[in-house]
């Protein structure tokens, strides 16, 4: 059988990152849900994305499974 080889999921953002366009996936009831956005806040365990359209998504901290910061539009 041949090997498998699968993406590694990393959660590399953190608070410092606020105010930067970011990239994030997280887990849901129905699956994962991924949203691209400015990082505008990250406090008590919430992140919060503004995204291209300006619709704010907050995001548990605990429901994360992969981010990273992403280079501006």
């Amino acid at each position: 059988m041949p090997p498998r080889f699968g993406a590694r999921l990393v959660v590399a953002i953190a608070p410092a990152d606020v105010g930067k366009r970011v990239t994030v996936r997280r887990s849901t009831a129905e699956g994962f849900r991924d949203t691209v956005g400015e990082l505008v806040s990250w406090c008590d365990g919430v992140l919060t994305v503004r995204r291209r359209n300006g619709e704010l998504v907050e995001i548990a901290e605990e429901t994360l499974a992969a981010a990273k910061v992403v280079p501006p539009l």
